[in-house]
């Protein structure tokens, strides 16, 4: 149960952005629910996410293996929930998502996504990324795609500690 009770998204300030996250993303999820609270907080959160997802030339495979990623080494259920039928759309495979707690030990990811999640493990677990991790990324992006992962990385890091600060979780009632 989230820590917090859930914004009232029939509260008059709150209406034109409700439209505007339904007509985006297909309903309120629990996380614009709770954004909710601050209209002007969740708007700029919807801006940043519809960038971060939407108007960015990282592979949709890429872009999901980050979050995965992220949500595993931040203990961040609903992050997973929402994203792994994302990332089965957007190509990744059931045994992919199987192997992420351990990719090190796997021979299912190329060397992009080993470099990608070397560089994911990095920016969460340490924030500092040491010259070699950043170097294999660089062999694979240009200066644009460099800058499109590691904000999609920070971004989702951002959103799995939001998410587990206020315990928001799939199975919560509306």
């Amino acid at each position: 149960m989230a820590r917090l009770p859930y914004a009232n998204l029939a509260a008059p300030e709150a209406a034109a952005l409700v439209e505007k996250i339904i007509a985006e993303r297909g309903s309120v999820l629990h996380l614009y629910q709770m954004l909710l609270h601050s209209p002007p907080i969740a708007g700029g959160w919807l801006n940043h996410l519809t960038g971060i997802r939407h108007h960015n030339s990282l592979p949709g495979d890429l872009r999901e293996l980050v979050i995965m990623r992220v949500a595993i080494l931040n203990r961040a259920p609903y992050e997973a929930d929402q994203h792994a039928p994302i990332a089965l759309q957007e190509g990744m495979n059931q045994a992919q998502l199987d192997a992420l707690p351990h990719w090190q030990d796997s021979d299912l990811f190329n060397a992009t996504q080993r470099a990608v999640l070397a560089y994911t493990d990095a920016m969460t677990c340490e924030v500092q990324v040491p010259d070699a991790v950043f170097q294999e990324v660089r062999d694979h992006f240009d200066e644009r795609l460099t800058v499109e992962l590691t904000a999609t990385i920070a971004t989702y890091n951002m959103v799995s500690r939001f998410l587990e600060a206020l315990q928001i979780h799939s199975h919560d009632a509306r």
